[in-house]
């Protein structure tokens, strides 16, 4: 049988690790570098898997701990697997649970066995090893899954992210032990905190275990921007540049933009779908908070040139009119724009790669947060707040 997975690397930026690739998994081809719309229950959050397609997402994430919970891997099991359950027929990556013993700390004890957790729905007594995070991803069915590792706490001390290296290590070598199913790709995860020294330890002892990728993990968990580039920019030349390279749980716009530039491939994130029901919607002008009063009077789409249904179809003063009234369709409108949006930049990036000019790209680049919801009038459509233009 051939690999569940191949990875090539087609083209690199001459002035940095910036690179375009395909990912070629069993439910499809990826091109990288790629960002992953999360779907914790089985599910991207306001958006059809139909409309999820259109935004021009290739691969999805989806939640081992939470999908473990409800419905039960059992389930998803009979059901045939995770992709015929949830209707998606394109690749799928689930996470290993192992960022649950960080996200949910109150609720779990971490041993060397593994994390003891309770439910969090109704206190129920859930033990996750290696082990059943293998078996219960091998039941779930994705085509990649992730080694179970242990997420410390920004705040904790040196010693105790170094036992957390240490443990991610042994329990990664379980993970790789248990895993059953040739058709699955299994990725190994590095952590170190923002330690240089003990992310370069735990990249030696996961690389030394040959696995098919490699994610960086224990990012976004609250240090500052800073100190999550350089754990990228310190771990990613140490990662075989043949295997694809993934950061977890990252990011915004300039995040992604800057981690390409290390060489990453793969990232995924709740920012696009969670702002989307916040009617927060990404622009090349930066974020429009679109509940503000100057656009209950402003007839325009979000973006003229944006080819999501939400663009082609409604003006802001009617996305403005949904989110004001709490209507369902908003954030549904505003998920299929603003995945629409990240599919659309990452497009970008691959293009200005090939193209050689990636640095030139990267310092004109720029996104902003806020300043685009202030005035009390309709306008014209705001001006970017730099020369990039996005790609259909």
């Amino acid at each position: 049988m051939s690999p569940p997975l191949r990875f090539r690397v087609l083209s690199t930026d001459p002035a940095c690790s910036a690179r375009v690739g395909t990912l070629r998994l069993p439910h499809g081809e990826v091109e990288t570098p790629a960002f992953m719309p999360v779907g914790t229950q089985g599910t991207v959050k306001g958006i059809l898997p139909r409309d999820l397609r259109e935004t021009g997402a290739g691969l999805i994430l989806a939640n081992t701990y939470h999908l473990a919970l409800r419905p039960g891997p059992e389930i998803v099991r009979e059901a045939g697997g995770l992709h015929r359950f949830m209707g998606w027929d394109g690749p799928i990556l689930t996470d290993s649970g192992g960022f649950q013993g960080f996200s949910l700390a109150s609720l779990n004890k971490v041993t060397d066995d593994g994390v003891a957790f309770r439910s969090h729905i109704d206190g129920a007594l859930i033990h996750l090893t290696p082990e059943r995070s293998i078996e219960i991803q091998n039941s779930l069915g994705a085509d990649i899954i992730m080694a179970f590792d242990e997420c410390a706490s920004y705040t904790a001390d040196r010693p105790a992210i170094e036992r957390a290296v240490d443990r991610t290590a042994r329990w990664a070598e379980r993970s790789a032990q248990a895993h059953r199913r040739d058709d699955q790709a299994l990725f190994g995860i590095i952590q170190g905190g923002v330690h240089d020294d003990l992310r370069r330890r735990s990249a030696a002892q996961i690389t030394a275990l040959d696995f098919p990728g490699y994610a960086i993990g224990g990012v976004s968990v609250g240090e500052t921007p800073a100190e999550m580039s350089r754990a990228v920019e310190v771990v990613a030349p140490l990662l075989p540049p043949d295997r694809p390279r993934y950061v977890m749980g990252v990011g915004g716009p300039e995040d992604l933009v800057g981690m390409v530039a290390s060489g990453i491939d793969l990232f995924d994130c709740v920012i696009p779908t969670r702002h989307a029901r916040n009617a927060s919607l990404f622009t090349r002008a930066g974020l429009v908070k679109v509940r503000n009063l100057r656009f209950a009077r402003d007839f325009t789409p979000l973006e003229s040139d944006c080819p999501c249904y939400a663009c082609r179809k409604f003006t802001r003063a009617y996305l403005r009119h949904l989110y004001t009234r709490n209507e369902m369709l908003a954030g549904m409108l505003g998920t299929i724009h603003n995945l629409t949006f990240f599919q659309r930049l990452m497009g970008k990036i691959r293009q200005v790669i090939r193209d050689g000019r990636y640095r030139e790209f990267q310092a004109s680049f720029s996104f902003r947060l806020s300043g685009v919801d202030e005035g009390d009038g309709p306008g014209k459509e705001d001006s970017p707040s730099s020369d990039w233009r996005l790609s259909h």
